[in-house]
């Protein structure tokens, strides 16, 4: 399976002139946009929203501090405000590798092309419809009687 990996741009929302650059690795696996601890001052002052245990891909638990709120924006799409997740990272080659979790992906509307091993732009976000029950009124007879509700299309 091929690595598809994206610039994107994070800055704080509250210190526009706090932020990085840096190429990131795509993982639907994980859930935040993940950085490493050494980077949390060149944000500067976020709030600490909570400690997190996460799961790496080698099933080890490591904890995390959700902080934000952060502008991210990966190249290509759409920016959003959301967290980021400080991990620490040990740096491979001298480089540490950021991760780019499916939330961010979604917010972004940045979809995974697997064959082309890149990020598309998707057309339509997710909307999940909750079914209501049919709301009750009683009768002149004191029963229930269950009625209509108008559809989308009334």
């Amino acid at each position: 399976m091929g690595r598809i990996v994206a610039s994107v741009k994070v800055n704080n929302v509250a210190d526009a002139s706090m932020g990085l650059r840096c190429d990131a690795l795509v993982d639907t696996g994980a859930s935040f946009m993940v950085l490493p601890m050494a980077w949390r001052d060149r944000l500067g002052d976020l709030e600490t929203m909570t400690e997190v245990e996460m799961e790496t891909a080698t099933q080890e638990t490591i904890k995390g501090v959700v902080c934000g709120p952060v502008r991210i924006q990966i190249e290509g799409f759409r920016p959003i405000h959301h967290e980021v997740a400080f991990v620490d990272m040990t740096p491979e080659n001298g480089e540490y590798e950021p991760l780019i979790g499916y939330l961010v992906l979604e917010h972004s509307q940045a979809g995974v092309d697997m064959l082309g091993h890149r990020l598309v732009k998707t057309k339509h976000m997710d909307l999940k419809l909750i079914k209501r029950p049919a709301p009750t009124r009683i009768t002149e007879q004191g029963l229930p009687q269950t009625t209509s509700l108008p559809t989308a299309a009334t």
